[in-house]
C-alpha cells in the first residue's frame, strides 16, 4: 500500500498516525483481465486506487453499444465519482483490462478521512479537482482537437496503451472507427 500512502503524502501533509487509521479502512484486491470491478445500476461506496494494471470506464448505449469513456492506469484514483457523491446508481462499469490491483478506499475510509484528518477536506477536493479537470478537457478536445491530435495526446495521458488495450476500445475511446484508427495510425509511421 506504499503507493498510495505515496500518493496521498504528494497532495497533503498527513501525521503518522492519520495515515495509520485512514489505511487501516482501506484493502488490497486483485481483478483478472475482463472482470468487472463497478457495474451499473449499483450504488458505489468505494474508491479505487490503481497500483498494478489499467482499468476502462464504459457506457452502453441505449442501443446496447459500449462506449469507452475513460482509462485509469498505476497510481490513479477512479470510480464512478458522481454514483459515488451522489450515492445514486451508477451508469458507469469498470473492467480491467488486464490483471489488476488496487486498494480499496471504502465510504467509511473517505468520511473518517474528511472528518478526522486535518487535511483530509483537502485530500478529498484535490482528488476531486483532478478528476474534473481531467473529464472537462476531455470532452474539450473531444470537440475541439481533430482525431489525429487526440490520438497523439492519449499516448501522453497513457504511455504504452496501445499494447494494453484493443484498438477497438481505443478507437471507441477517441471518438472514431477501428477504420478510422488503423488509417490514422499507418499516416503516422
Amino acid at each position: 500500500m506504499i503507493s498510495l500512502k505515496n500518493a496521498i503524502e504528494s497532495m497533503i501533509e498527513i501525521s503518522q498516525k492519520e495515515m495509520d487509521t485512514f489505511m487501516s479502512f482501506c484493502y488490497k484486491k486483485s481483478f483478472k483481465k475482463k472482470e468487472i470491478l463497478s457495474d451499473d445500476d449499483k450504488f458505489i461506496d468505494e474508491v479505487y486506487f490503481i497500483e498494478k494494471g489499467i482499468l476502462r470506464v464504459k457506457i452502453i448505449d441505449l442501443e446496447g453499444t459500449e462506449h469507452t469513456t475513460h482509462f485509469a492506469i498505476e497510481n490513479q484514483f477512479i470510480a464512478d465519482y458522481n454514483a459515488f457523491l451522489t450515492q445514486q446508481k451508477s451508469r458507469y462499469l469498470l473492467e480491467a483490462m488486464e490483471n489488476t490491483d488496487v486498494i480499496v478506499l471504502p465510504r467509511k475510509a473517505i468520511e473518517w478521512g474528511y472528518t478526522n484528518m486535518s487535511s483530509g477536506q483537502k485530500l478529498g477536493r484535490l482528488i476531486a479537482e483532478y478528476y474534473f479537470i481531467y473529464m472537462d478537457t476531455r470532452i474539450q478536445n473531444l470537440y475541439t482537437l481533430s482525431p489525429i491530435e487526440r490520438y497523439k495526446l492519449m499516448d501522453e495521458i497513457f504511455p504504452k496503451i496501445h499494447n494494453r488495450v484493443p484498438q477497438h476500445m481505443i478507437a471507441s475511446y477517441l471518438g472514431i472507427t477501428p477504420i478510422h484508427l488503423s488509417r490514422i495510425k499507418k499516416q503516422l509511421l
